[in-house]
């Protein structure tokens, strides 16, 4: 454990934050046209889109601020949002290669599901939550906050709901501070194994739950992995997992409450085009319930990445059950026995 409050960028509240918007960045008009050049040389090409790099999506103007941001979310803030894609302009395989060929510039894709998915589609598919190989994206049913098992996670609106599914996102470095400074006898019950549910989705060898501490101090950095919801799927599920002391539970109890205190989360509507990109190490991010269009067509649709970066903060060998590997641009992401890597132009 740290021996005092963190402190830097990383730490922040959504009350400061919410009063400007810094943390946005547009487009220019000669970034998108380099943009719509990279897409039209890329798809030219041939080149199968999981295979997308820097190499074969050139932004030389672009790029340098791609750079930049990727530095604020790894040793900065730790997100940043994207305004201005025109997402209407293209079809989905073009807005594909534009968001992929961005996100390859911050890391090399990972898998997100058993299936392979290098391009994940957050939509409400009418799946019950119930089924335990069902996870909360494929639902419209509201995200408690957490974080998700991959170094940097992007989302791409392509439409929204008819109302609801607002983003929230909090710093998990400013929470670490409020539980040290409310509760500091809760603190030691974060840094230890909280049984975590795969929901089905199994590495060879391993067990249906992986344990991990919520947080971590590794190389003089705090880092933070939290799915509460997942958390008590396990003990639900998994009797032979590990029983949550009740410090444990107190501890998550007080994390949930300060969470949802608007004056420490973020909260940030979408808008066709927005590119939103976290460092889950530092950051947790939400979702509100939402209710779509009556039209399947309209429904609330959105792109999802999991990179890996290869400047990647270094991470404990207890992460590697998880990530797989703790090798940065290596790490994170699901793969079971028999996953190869896909990129689906629609949700299934």
């Amino acid at each position: 454990m740290p021996s005092g409050p963190v402190s830097g960028p990383g730490v922040w509240y959504g009350r400061d934050l919410q009063r400007h918007t810094e943390w946005m960045r547009h487009f220019t008009a000669a970034e998108l046209a380099e943009l719509d050049t990279a897409v039209n040389y890329f798809r030219a090409s041939g080149t199968p889109l999981a295979n997308i790099s820097p190499l074969t999506f050139k932004l030389p103007m672009l790029g340098a601020a791609l750079a930049d941001i990727l530095a604020e979310m790894l040793e900065g803030r730790g997100f940043a949002m994207l305004r201005g894609f025109p997402v209407e302009r293209y079809s989905r395989e073009e807005q594909a290669i534009a968001y992929m060929g961005i996100g390859s510039w911050f890391g090399r894709a990972r898998s997100q599901n058993a299936k392979g998915h290098l391009l994940g589609h957050v939509k409400d598919l009418g799946l019950d939550i119930k089924d335990p190989k069902v996870r909360y994206y494929q639902t419209n049913r509201r995200l408690e906050y957490h974080t998700d098992s991959v170094d940097v996670v992007g989302l791409l609106c392509l439409k929204t709901a008819k109302s609801g599914g607002e983003s929230f996102i909090a710093s998990s470095m400013a929470l670490y501070n409020e539980v040290l400074a409310r509760r500091p006898d809760l603190l030691p019950a974060l840094f230890e194994p909280y049984p975590t549910d795969r929901r089905g989705e199994v590495p060879e060898g391993m067990q249906p739950w992986f344990d991990m501490p919520v947080y971590h101090h590794h190389a003089g950095r705090l880092t933070c992995i939290y799915v509460r919801q997942y958390i008590e799927s396990a003990q639900k599920h998994f009797p032979e997992a590990k029983r949550l002391t009740r410090a444990q539970m107190e501890a998550m109890d007080l994390l949930d409450e300060l969470v949802n205190d608007p004056q420490i989360h973020l909260s940030m509507a979408f808008l066709p085009g927005d590119m939103q990109f976290l460092h889950n190490h530092q950051i947790l991010h939400s979702r509100n319930d939402f209710e779509n269009w009556p039209e399947a067509e309209r429904h609330r649709h959105l792109l999802r990445l999991w990179l890996a970066p290869p400047s990647a903060r270094p991470l404990p060998g207890i992460f590697a059950p998880r990530y797989g590997s703790v090798a940065p641009g290596e790490r994170g992401g699901i793969v079971v026995s028999g996953t190869k890597p896909r990129v689906p132009l629609e949700a299934e």
